[in-house]
């Protein structure tokens, strides 16, 4: 007899929709402060089971770590798509302001993140690597391009932006932030554009 493996099926487009619900409406929760929130509540919000709620999560560390997930795979989807539609420097502007909306994510479900039972450590470093392929390949286009000093190092282009959301975190740091990002990009051309 031999061990024939099924294939994977795709999830179905209902199942699919009520996890993407379900983890807006766990997002909007924490994003109100609600960081303790019930999972049956988040469920009840959401207008799904309870069944349906663990069938995707089965645990609370699993619903808060999709949640962020989310939040990561929006924002690196967001550079090949931005790459295709725009000249190089401002698919780049595009994706560091996406980048600033990240950050306000983040730091709004940080203190569901913190609770993870197993830590943040994987976690982080995994949205790390994400990040670093994502703003590497686009500086690398708009130094091809000619639109940026050869000399720009991707990473610091996020450091600052990370640094201003930490420096004050206060109302308003948002739009800081996106001003940043001109004033980046701006020091980061090249002589020739």
């Amino acid at each position: 007899m031999t061990d024939v493996k099924k294939p994977r099926r795709r999830p179905r487009s209902d199942g699919q929709r009520n996890r993407e619900h379900l983890l807006d409406v766990a997002k909007t929760a924490f994003t109100m402060g609600e960081v303790d929130i019930p999972l049956d509540e988040v469920a009840r919000r959401a207008g799904v089971g309870i069944g349906t709620l663990y069938r995707h999560f089965p645990n609370r560390d699993a619903l808060i770590e999709a949640v962020y997930r989310a939040e990561l795979d929006r924002l690196a989807e967001a550079a090949p798509v931005l790459a295709a539609q725009h000249p190089p420097v401002e698919a780049l502007r595009a994706w560091m302001r996406l980048f600033v909306d990240y950050i306000a994510a983040k730091q709004v479900i940080a203190p569901a993140l913190n609770g993870l039972v197993g830590g943040t450590g994987a976690l982080y470093a995994h949205s790390g690597d994400v990040l670093k392929a994502a703003v590497n390949r686009l500086v690398a286009a708009a130094i091809v391009a000619g639109e940026l000093r050869a000399d720009i190092e991707p990473l610091d282009l996020l450091r600052a932006l990370a640094g201003v959301s930490n420096f004050s975190a206060g109302p308003g740091w948002e739009n800081s932030a996106k001003r940043l990002v001109d004033i980046l990009i701006a020091g980061s051309r090249s002589a020739v554009s």
